[in-house]
């Protein structure tokens, strides 16, 4: 039996979900232990490790590995969760300048603030509970450093709002509904204010055109491309986020453009 597997989390599913799609046509892994060796967002999609059997009580040493994605900016909108799946604020298009020279100040080292949307604990509690619990003021967030290999803009884009909005919404719809109780909290990921959000950005701003940006990041374990899209927005002079993320490839990155494992 295989020790790890990958497998294509699409976007909308969880980890667990596209997990147990895998075991579902894989009758030998029926009642095998499986587990997931990263996780990936709800709006992101791509290469997600899963471990079988034995290979699971070693989780922790798979935690390190460097990753691949392939993102998209949109500039001039941003959210709380720093993706499409957030309550929105924005702007009337921007020229976007300087692309090239800003994403070279991205080499090596970065530290960040965690998102807000995110597991990372604070007195015992993640930060997205205390974000929706309106007590995010009331704490100091956390920073994280990771390292970026290399980060390449690989093409732009215009598309209009109406597109954005029509676009983003069938994202956000791809999410199974959320009914557990104790997730009552996040009330269906507070889907019914961001579709409102989407709704009133595609009537304000259906015929302007916005600049999406694409990106080939590697990097470092631990590093959020809606925060590093948050942060190339920043430097052009504007407000972002995550418009999309694809995870590529997952292993030990050792340079000169070669993997020391595949899985």
């Amino acid at each position: 039996m295989k020790k790890y597997v990958t497998i294509e989390k699409e976007v909308g599913e969880t980890p667990l979900a596209a997990l147990e799609k895998y075991r579902a046509v894989h009758e030998e892994l029926t009642n095998v232990p499986m587990a997931y060796a990263g996780r990936l967002d709800p709006m992101a999609s791509g290469r997600l490790l899963v471990l079988i059997g034995e290979e699971c009580k070693k989780q922790k040493t798979y935690h390190e590995l460097d990753k691949v994605y392939d993102f998209s900016v949109l500039f001039d909108v941003s959210s709380d969760t720093g993706d499409v799946l957030g309550r929105l604020s924005y702007r009337s298009p921007s020229n976007i300048q300087n692309l090239e020279k800003v994403i070279k100040t991205f080499k090596g080292d970065v530290t960040f603030p965690y998102p807000h949307f995110s597991s990372k604990t604070v007195q015992g509690k993640p930060l997205h509970v205390w974000t929706l619990e309106g007590k995010i003021g009331e704490i100091e967030i956390p920073t994280y450093t990771a390292n970026i290999r290399s980060l390449t803009c690989t093409g732009t884009e215009t598309k209009t709002g109406r597109e954005i909005a029509e676009e983003a919404l069938q994202k956000i719809e791809t999410i199974p509904p959320v009914t557990e109780a104790s997730k009552a909290l996040g009330r269906d990921f507070r889907r019914d204010d961001v579709r409102s959000d989407w709704k009133v950005f595609k009537e304000m701003h259906a015929a302007d055109t916005y600049t999406i940006a694409h990106f080939t990041c590697v990097c470092s374990s631990g590093a959020y491309m809606r925060t590093l899209s948050e942060e190339i927005a920043k430097k052009v002079g504007t407000e972002g986020l995550a418009y999309a993320i694809h995870r590529t490839k997952i292993g030990n990155y050792i340079g000169l453009g070669l993997w020391s494992k595949t899985y």
